[in-house]
């Protein structure tokens, strides 16, 4: 099962139930489905931007080349997709087109330094925070316009999306440190 195919309603219901968990909301406000959305955002980012960190630069377009590795991304185009891809997600939510540096899934090809590499991750984030905190419960299973196909989804769809595809991305990139000889900042406490 897909995180598509699973209906609005049980992904609502979900993170409802797990949002306080996983977020460790302590405010005395009523949780929204923004809030909910927005701090499942931001463990996601946390996570995300600490792993690309942590990579030195000298090995930052490490891809493994043996059996069943060969013809993958390198750790630089992992988190040059997933930025593209968050890009595309919040775009979809908010109904407008993404940046014109977002050309694709694969982010900018020229964009190749560390540095614009991270800097290009952590926008995709400010825009996808953006996004979510648009996302209520009166227009979260609205139909929009999918950035990856021609079936309509929705806004609750696109952030499920947005969420599930960075933890994807981020269980590859701990494989990458791992196997440079680099713990994960998340395996040791930070």
């Amino acid at each position: 099962m897909t995180l598509n195919a699973l209906p609005a309603a049980a992904w609502l219901t979900l993170l409802v139930l797990t949002s306080g968990l996983a977020v460790g909301q302590k405010s005395a406000e009523p949780a929204t489905l923004a809030s909910i959305l927005n701090g499942q955002l931001k463990y996601l980012e946390h996570d995300l931007v600490i792993t690309a960190e942590a990579m030195p630069e000298e090995k930052f377009g490490f891809a493994p080349t043996a059996g069943e590795f060969k013809g993958v991304r390198s750790f630089a185009q992992q988190i040059k997709h997933v930025a593209a891809t968050n890009y595309l997600i919040a775009a979809a939510i908010l109904e407008e087109k993404p940046p014109a540096s977002v050309v694709g899934e694969d982010g900018p090809e020229s964009m190749t330094s560390r540095k614009d590499v991270l800097q290009f991750l952590r926008d995709s984030f400010a825009y996808a925070h953006k996004a979510v905190t648009t996302i209520n419960e009166k227009n979260a299973t609205g139909a929009v316009k999918n950035p990856f196909g021609s079936r309509p989804t929705t806004r609750l769809d696109m952030s499920a999306e947005l969420i599930g595809h960075g933890f994807n991305h981020y269980g590859q990139m701990v494989e990458y440190l791992r196997m440079n000889g680099i713990i994960p900042p998340t395996s040791r406490g930070q």
